[in-house]
């Protein structure tokens, strides 16, 4: 994983004479590779007030419906069955039903809009956008060795660019665990400091090649190539600081590194790992913005009395056998998640704690992976400044947006924002604490 993402590749446009697929932008002594044109188609430091932070969680495989949400709305619901071992996490929790993103549709491809409420996923139309988290770390994230990390046990990831493009997402605790808190020697950090500078010398020369080509570009062609430039100028200010902080010791917390879990289809041990990393990083404030990306394989996780695989499990058909070891793979996942919770809850930080200044967000892309659902989500969102201890329970026909939920974290985490994606506003019922 990078601590920026990387310019990516943009869909196709159309020059009278056709430029080359692998054209590029050339300066004095250097090269760089354009994005995918239709015109290439033939004909750590700490700040004085207590920080605000921000985890977004999303299970694909979604969660049993009736075992991780209330019949009943308000305060007093009847705690379900994945919350009854954190009934101690009540007053810090509000269960969000009846939501949704509106028009983003198919199924396991909607994990990638899960944070960007993009629409269509899946579709040959489809163009992501830029995630809540980086909207979030664009406000946070400059006073942090990494302005956000992104987080997977499986191969991708749920945090994109302003541009829509995947920010890589690490999948081993330990590597991440060496990126926070293991120094590099001298020789890696002149190292790493040539490669810095080389990056940004790089965008500097080229700049006046690409404004060029710009002129000769269709309108279509133009608007791509100005994302491009809006990335490239995201990198340059991301590699500066990433410079900065090159020579800075980073912290040595009084925990050993860990040792990655090899077991693929154990997906709650990994996750527990992980999620040990992410509060360290937290607590010794490397970073302030995070994501995680938790997916079930389809071979058979070591849970007993579970004999299929997680995926498998997802899609039960209403066979009780299934559902009820599904129930064990996804008590488990929530367990863990309230370790996470706890621990954040454990740290004093000024007047309060660690779960004081940061919102925990998990949900799913999937309200019922069975019939792959996207409608009325499971969001659990703990922390932060909300007042907790609540069920919302909006319309399950006529959901409410689910982006109405990120205004309001946007709002409370000081973004000067009334919309985000298709928002109509911020979320009825969900109240900041005085």
């Amino acid at each position: 994983m990078k601590p920026s993402p990387q310019p990516s590749g943009f869909p196709s446009i159309q020059l009278r004479r056709p430029i080359e697929r692998r054209a590029f932008l050339k300066g004095v002594g250097v090269a760089m590779a354009l994005p995918f044109l239709d015109a290439m188609t033939p004909a750590f430091g700490k700040t004085k007030a207590s920080p605000r932070r921000f985890v977004g969680m999303c299970h694909s495989l979604g969660f049993y419906s009736s075992a991780i949400i209330p019949t009943e709305a308000g305060r007093d619901y009847k705690t379900p069955l994945y919350l009854q071992g954190c009934k101690d996490l009540r007053s810090d929790l509000t269960i969000i039903s009846g939501t949704s993103h509106p028009d983003v549709g198919s199924g396991h491809a909607s994990e990638s809009s899960f944070l960007t409420a993009a629409p269509h996923a899946g579709k040959a139309s489809y163009r992501n956008s830029i995630s809540l988290d980086q909207v979030l770390a664009e406000k946070l994230g400059g006073d942090t060795r990494y302005s956000s990390l992104a987080m997977t046990t499986a191969s991708n990831g749920i945090s994109f660019t302003p541009s829509g493009a995947m920010i890589p997402a690490e999948k081993s605790p330990s590597r991440l665990f060496g990126m926070l808190f293991t120094d590099s020697s001298p020789e890696e950090q002149a190292q790493m400091t040539r490669h810095l500078q080389q990056g940004r010398s790089i965008m500097d020369l080229v700049r006046d090649d690409a404004k060029r080509l710009g002129r000769e570009l269709g309108a279509g062609d133009r608007e791509k190539l100005d994302d491009y430039f809006t990335t490239i100028r995201d990198v340059e200010q991301r590699l500066a600081m990433r410079q900065d902080w090159v020579k800075i010791p980073k912290p040595h917390p009084d925990a050993k590194a860990p040792k990655d879990v090899t077991n693929s289809a154990d997906i709650s041990a990994r996750t527990r790992l992980m999620l040990d990393v992410m509060a360290l990083a937290l607590q010794a404030d490397s970073v302030r913005v995070q994501t995680l990306l938790m997916s079930g394989q389809n071979s058979k996780p070591p849970i007993r009395g579970v004999e299929e695989g997680h995926h498998p499990l997802s899609h039960h058909g209403q066979n009780p056998n299934k559902i009820a070891q599904l129930e064990l793979v996804e008590k488990e996942l929530i367990d863990a998640w309230a370790g996470f919770v706890r621990r954040l809850k454990a740290i004093p930080e000024g007047d309060g704690t660690l779960l004081d200044r940061t919102v925990v967000l998990l949900g799913s892309n999937l309200g019922n992976a069975n019939s792959h659902d996207v409608k009325n989500l499971p969001i659990l969102l703990c922390g932060g400044g909300f007042k907790h201890g609540q069920h919302l329970a909006f319309d399950p026909v006529n959901n409410e947006r689910l982006p109405n939920l990120y205004v309001s974290i946007q709002q409370l985490m000081g973004v000067e924002s009334d919309r985000f994606a298709s928002s109509k506003g911020t979320l009825r019922g969900l109240e900041v604490r005085a």
